[in-house]
């Protein structure tokens, strides 16, 4: 219970929160990067603690890498903030402007959603990007990292809350929790929750969105594929799987399934392997796979498997149609790429695949809001309503209706006395 009455003073705050100015939001922002690169060395230390915790308790590899918070992604994280600054506002912007009747103005302008339970992975860096986002669009934010990142995790937040408190948001605009048991509390919390973003397996997910009233938005698999089609250019094919698949195994937007024509097969399977085998790749294939290469054999669950490591499963396909309906069926709605020069075929592709990010010609690690231009991302949705793919500012706000009217009663037109005649303003 006194849980969630904390989470009640952040609900509190929430209007707060959205009433600031765009400058004082982005003064907050500049006080966290700053709060950041002073404190760096006590953050390094932390996560030392947890790197050293994870590898003992015989975490993962792909968990660990993402645990990591090094120099490098302490300068992708100030650099990202950064970009927040530059952003336009995405508050009070006036979408639509209409009279009604004489005098009866309809407005309708953006404001934040409110109070953003966040749930994610062991990546101490989402903190800094999911902390960020919300201050910069105006929403308070309830956190709750995996716990092998604990220690990092809390150094992190408690240097990011005392950076916006001095620059004089409000006191409970952020709050954490840290153990796993607070989760439960948090799905009760309806009433003072707007939207709970769950970032983690598929179960996990699943789990969440059984067990509470509060909306939830986000991607569970991250089951992405590549199709490279008979037209393809298999120069620019090669690298591009060879980039999806290693630049960051651990990723949600790392192709898992690769697809080939049968047209263009022999010709790409014997190079392809001979790039992955330079990350030692396990290519798992079915049997005309096996025919060309040496490779593992590929099974039913391979379809629909999200490795998060590296392996990837390749079959042939006839032709982009099937191509479509081998993704639409095992796919996760993610983020699917087709390889060609045909304009028409890539067209169709990406017409008919049913995803979040249909890419042509690119690797499907551009699946990201940083990469995107949103500054970062709270995470990616899959779904269909209010946002879809990387979730960043746009996709944190949502929108009032305003009137303004000189004494108007509804009776007036309900009689025949008035009669609107919707005049557009804008």
């Amino acid at each position: 219970m006194e849980l969630q009455e904390e989470i009640k003073r952040v609900k509190a705050d929430a209007p707060r929160l959205a009433a600031t100015t765009e400058q004082q939001r982005n003064q907050a922002l500049e006080a966290m990067k700053k709060a950041l690169l002073e404190n760096q060395d006590k953050i390094f230390q932390a996560n030392a603690e947890d790197m050293q915790q994870a590898e003992k308790d015989g975490v993962a590899a792909p968990i660990i890498k993402r645990l990591k918070f090094d120099e490098g992604k302490m300068r992708d994280v100030t650099a990202g903030i950064s970009d927040l600054v530059g952003l336009a506002d995405p508050l009070f912007r006036t979408q639509l402007k209409r009279e009604l009747d004489a005098g009866l103005v309809l407005e309708r302008v953006s404001c934040p959603i409110g109070v953003i339970g966040v749930i994610f992975e062991a990546r101490p860096d989402a903190l800094v990007q999911i902390s960020a986002l919300c201050i910069k669009s105006g929403n308070c934010i309830v956190l709750k990292g995996g716990s092998e990142a604990m220690k990092t995790n809390k150094v992190l937040f408690q240097i990011l809350l005392e950076a916006v408190k001095a620059t004089g948001l409000p006191a409970h605009c952020m709050m954490q929790l840290e153990a796993r048991s607070e989760i439960n509390a948090l799905l009760d919390c309806h009433e003072s929750v707007d939207l709970l973003i769950p970032r983690g397996s598929n179960a996990f997910v699943q789990y969440i969105m059984d067990h509470t009233r509060i909306p939830v938005m986000g991607h569970a698999d991250g089951i992405c594929h590549i199709y490279v089609d008979k037209d393809a250019d298999l120069e620019k094919a090669i690298p591009i799987i060879f980039d999806a698949k290693t630049q960051y195994v651990s990723a949600c937007n790392t192709v898992e399934t690769l697809l080939v024509h049968e047209a263009r097969v022999k010709e790409l399977m014997p190079a392809l392997k001979k790039a992955l085998d330079e990350k030692a790749v396990e290519i798992r294939g079915t049997e005309e796979i096996q025919s060309l290469i040496s490779c593992e054999p590929a099974t039913e669950e391979d379809n629909q498997k999200e490795y998060l490591d590296y392996i990837l499963s390749v079959k042939t396909v006839k032709d982009v149609e099937e191509a479509i309906a081998h993704i639409n069926h095992y796919g996760s709605h993610h983020t699917d790429c087709i390889v060609t020069e045909n304009a028409e075929t890539a067209n169709r592709f990406m017409g008919l695949v049913d995803s979040a990010g249909v890419y042509q010609n690119c690797s499907t690690r551009f699946a990201d809001g940083y990469r995107y231009g949103f500054g970062a991302e709270v995470g990616i949705s899959t779904g269909k309503l209010h946002a879809r793919g990387p979730v960043g500012l746009e996709g944190l706000v949502s929108y009032k209706y305003k009137l303004i009217g000189q004494g108007h009663i509804v009776g007036d037109y309900a009689s025949g006395t008035k009669q609107f005649h919707f005049k557009e303003l804008m």
